[in-house]
């Protein structure tokens, strides 16, 4: 998946708007959002929500995981630990990006965008770290770890390492097995 497909998955995501609207139940493919009535807060897609705003028909709320504490918390907690803590949602990254580019009403935004930037560098250190672990990891006679567990990756996280993880995967395979060819010719001895 590319980051485009990515972020129309993300779209889906439910979050909550206050619309300045009345309307009844919309029923859409993905199920039915609504009744709209003028601020009260109602969930929707966020493709729905990000349509909504640029009509000005809502104003969007900020989930409670782009609050500047609980940013600053799960920061420490990424720094503190080697594992992979829970992601503060599973398309954190680009959630945020599309709430603070649309949305002025986010509180200390910039503040929130560094933290969140900050949270996706500390993970993606993480990642390189247990990619880098395994390559280079000898399981005995030469062989690299069959297998490897890491928990808690967002799919975003995890297509970033894709091509490259494949990709080095594949050329280690074939240097282990041209020195293996190597180390059995009598011409190499």
């Amino acid at each position: 998946m590319d980051p485009a497909q990515i972020e129309f998955l993300a779209e889906k995501e439910s979050i909550s708007i206050l619309p300045n609207f009345t309307e009844d139940k919309l029923y859409l493919i993905s199920g039915e959002v609504g009744p709209f009535q003028p601020q009260v807060p109602v969930e929707v897609p966020l493709w729905l929500a990000v349509n909504l705003k640029q009509r000005q028909k809502c104003r969007i709320i900020t989930p409670d995981w782009m609050d500047v504490d609980v940013l600053k918390e799960k920061k420490a907690e990424e720094l503190e630990g080697h594992l992979f803590s829970k992601p503060l949602h599973p398309h954190f990254l680009e959630l945020s990006t599309i709430i603070l580019g649309m949305s002025s009403e986010v509180k200390d935004a910039d503040e929130v965008r560094t933290l969140i930037k900050d949270i996706w560098d500390v993970r993606a250190a993480k990642l390189r770290k247990s990619v880098n672990k395994m390559i280079n990891h000898d399981g005995g006679g030469g062989k690299p770890l069959a297998h490897v567990e890491i928990n808690n990756i967002t799919v975003l996280e995890l297509n970033t390492i894709r091509g490259f993880f494949t990709a080095s995967l594949d050329h280690l395979h074939n240097l282990r097995n041209h020195a293996e060819l190597c180390l059995n010719d009598p011409r190499y001895n």
